[in-house]
């Protein structure tokens, strides 16, 4: 019967990491639950103790760690117009603080500047630097190097 208490242990630390997703209660379910299992099996309670120990410490210092890293990188792949980001384009009709045109991937985008004292004359060569809604902030590259 311990079986069943290390199930109810697993089943309130998974309720517990479904309202902080922390990943700190899963990973200490998924040790109760080998703990469930060892019982099942009939290792007497210092062996479910090591078990529960042994895969608690495994998830904690080395699942855990990996898992943040990757739910904390951005995306490779970018889509929409975050994908624009860090193109570049030329301008079509000089862009100011307020308005502007660039071609921009074969499409002429709205454009404004993203310094805002900055005049960017036709024919020049912009990095996009941000979208906002349908408009590109943007920034000569002559100023980038």
């Amino acid at each position: 019967m311990p079986w069943f208490v290390w199930l109810l242990a697993a089943a309130a630390l998974g309720v517990a990491e479904f309202f902080t997703l922390t990943l700190v209660f899963g990973l200490l379910a998924g040790a109760a639950l080998v703990a469930a299992v060892v019982s099942g099996v009939g290792i007497g309670l210092l062996g479910q103790l090591l078990a529960l120990g042994a895969a608690a410490a495994g998830g904690l210092l080395i699942v855990r760690p990996i898992a943040l890293r990757h739910m904390n990188q951005q995306p490779l792949i970018r889509e929409g117009s975050d994908a624009l980001i860090g193109r570049r384009a030329e301008v079509m009709q000089e862009v100011t603080a307020t308005r502007g045109l660039i071609k921009l991937s074969g499409e002429e985008w709205s454009a404004r500047a993203l310094d805002e004292s900055l005049v960017i004359p036709v024919g020049t060569w912009v990095d996009v630097m941000e979208i906002e809604g349908a408009t590109a902030m943007v920034y000569p590259r002559e100023l980038l190097r």
